[in-house]
């Protein structure tokens, strides 16, 4: 599995409840820009549209090979589930304060390029500062059982 794309973010934004792995339709000149490793999701998420999935706000640059055939970096791409995974998605995002957010574009072990989408629901503030003392103490915990150990 090699990771193309990762929203880092994502996790320190938002409380990731249920994940869930979802293809992706590209162009080829978008597969060829992902195999290079570029691309970025920080900023985008899934939405429905028209009673399917689509990632929007995703960019994947321009492969400079293919010149005047090239795709629009940040056009919406249709994701692939099951129907019932779809409205099972669509039903949790209808309530207050979920969204999807994808968490990586990789490619599979058949070569296919694949989301990581999540169910999410937002952060407050003090709980992303509660966040981070948590794993604060984690790492000073670690560090304190090296030393003794």
């Amino acid at each position: 599995m090699k990771v193309v794309a990762q929203n880092r973010k994502a996790r320190h934004e938002y409380f990731v409840d249920d994940k869930v792995e979802a293809g992706i339709v590209l162009a080829g000149t978008e597969v060829k820009a992902l195999r290079e490793g570029r691309g970025n999701i920080q900023e985008s998420y899934a939405s429905e549209k028209k009673g399917e999935l689509y990632l929007l706000n995703a960019y994947i640059p321009e492969y400079s090979p293919a010149s005047r055939f090239n795709h629009e970096p940040r056009r919406p791409r249709k994701l692939l589930l099951h129907k019932r995974q779809m409205l099972k998605l669509l039903g949790a995002v209808q309530r207050k304060g979920v969204t999807l957010v994808p968490l990586s574009i990789y490619f599979n072990d058949k070569g296919r390029a694949k989301v990581e989408l999540a169910l999410a629901t937002g952060k407050r503030q003090h709980d992303k500062r509660s966040t981070i003392k948590a794993r604060d103490w984690q790492r000073d915990k670690a560090r304190l059982m090296r030393g003794k150990g």
